[in-house]
This record gives structure tokens, C-alpha cells and sequence, in this order.
């Protein structure tokens, strides 16, 4: 049994529904993670490939003791693996990777991906049945170069992300993990509009806090956006 909220108008509704996730994994060539570029004023979100290694053993060389609660790569070997790693993910159908890259000089600033891929059990005849598009999903695994933190890169980079899931892929749902010691990290998630739904410690994992952003929903019209708003000008971090 999934709980799940509703806002209309400022008002929430909390219900319960018997959707089960599909077991069967989402393909992501159906949903275009080979060519998909997000392009923003400041930076541009990029498919996540073997030709962005060198950019992102350049940028986490900077400043290494930014990534203590992140797995970020370390040199050439870490940041081939990683990007084997996100691809093979890509591949089997459970996230869509992204190199964050500079607009101005193409300079890679970090990384990014969609991931926890969701597809909800629609029952026959409900207007999301048979949806290529994932239900839910997950914004995760972002990093940034020292140079890129406190510059509108990240606000910018989440707003992209935000925008094509609920817009174009018209999720109900986007979460938000980070390590609970992670200050820095919740305060930049709360800033564009994340609200903390609590923390858990699974075995063998740091203590992890959970945030998430919800669609609004329209009873004409089905999903209308999502509950927040992203100034950048404000909300730069």
C-alpha cells in the first residue's frame, strides 16, 4: 500500500492507493537517456560518457575534502569506473546520468543523474496506463567543482532536472537522499522548496535523510507542475 499526497490550492490530502511498482525494469531508450541535453542559461546537462573522464578527474581534483559524504571518483582509474558504473545502470533501465557542463567554456563542472526509476501498476483504463514514461523518480548522485559551489550551477542544475521530470515526464513524485551530517546539502534541497519527510539508517549505510518534491494536481486536467518555484537569483548553492 503506497501513501501518497495530493495539494490542491494550498490545501494537502494524504490517501492511500494500492499502485505497486512494476518489477519489469524502465528502458531508458524510451525515454531518450542516449540523447538527452538539458540546456539552462549557466550550465547544460549533458549524457553522462567516457569522453567527460578527463573533465571530471579535473574537477574533483580541485578540492577532494568537498566529497567526504559523496562517492565521488579520485583520478583517472575511479572516474573511468564511475562512469562504467552509471552506464551500466543506464543500461539496465535505473538511472540517466549526466555531466554538469559549463554553457560558457563547455568546462565540465561536475555530474548529475536521474535514478530509483519508477513505473507505477496502472489499472486498465486509467488515462497513465501503459506510460513509457517513469511515475516517480529520484534526482541523485550531484557533485560540483569547488569553483561551481555557491554560483547558480547547482540551483540551475536541479531546476533542468525538475522541469523534465514533471513537465515532460509528468512524474508525481521526485525524492532526494543525502547523508544526514550533510548540513550543506539538506539546506541546498530545502532552498528549492524539498521537504523533509524523515531519516533512516539502513545496515551498513550513514544515517540518510529523505526530501521530496510533489506534483500539484488538477482534477480537469491530471498533473498541473510541481509544488515549488526555482529563483535563481535567490537560490544559488
Amino acid at each position: 500500500m503506497r501513501k501518497n499526497k495530493i495539494c490542491v490550492r494550498g490545501e494537502c490530502l494524504s490517501f492511500h492507493c494500492s499502485l505497486r511498482v512494476r518489477s519489469l525494469p524502465l528502458h531508458t531508450g524510451s525515454v531518450g537517456a542516449e540523447t538527452l541535453v538539458l540546456t539552462g542559461q549557466h550550465v547544460r546537462l549533458e549524457p553522462l560518457q567516457h569522453r567527460h573522464v578527463d573533465g571530471l578527474v579535473a574537477a574533483t581534483a580541485v578540492d577532494p575534502s568537498l566529497y567526504q559524504w559523496s562517492p565521488v571518483p579520485q583520478g583517472k582509474g575511479e572516474a573511468t569506473r564511475y562512469v562504467d558504473t552509471a552506464l551500466a545502470w543506464q543500461d539496465a533501465g535505473t538511472a540517466v546520468p549526466f555531466a554538469i557542463v559549463s554553457v560558457g567554456d563547455s568546462g565540465v563542472l561536475g555530474c548529475t543523474r536521474f535514478w530509483n526509476l519508477e513505473r507505477w501498476l496502472w489499472p486498465p483504463g486509467h488515462t497513465r496506463h501503459g506510460r513509457q514514461a517513469p511515475d516517480a523518480c529520484e534526482i541523485g548522485y550531484t557533485w560540483l567543482t569547488r569553483g561551481a559551489l555557491r554560483t547558480a550551477a547547482n540551483t540551475e542544475a536541479k531546476l533542468l532536472l525538475l522541469t523534465h521530470a514533471f513537465e515532460t515526464w509528468q512524474v508525481l513524485r521526485v525524492c532526494f537522499h543525502t547523508d544526514a551530517r550533510n548540513h550543506r546539502s539538506r539546506a541546498a534541497l530545502e532552498r528549492i522548496g524539498g521537504r523533509f519527510e524523515g531519516s533512516c539508517a539502513p545496515t551498513g549505510w550513514p544515517p540518510t535523510s529523505l526530501l521530496a518534491i510533489r506534483a500539484l494536481f488538477n482534477r480537469g486536467s491530471g498533473v498541473a507542475g510541481c509544488e515549488t518555484t526555482v529563483d535563481l537569483a535567490l537560490g544559488q548553492g
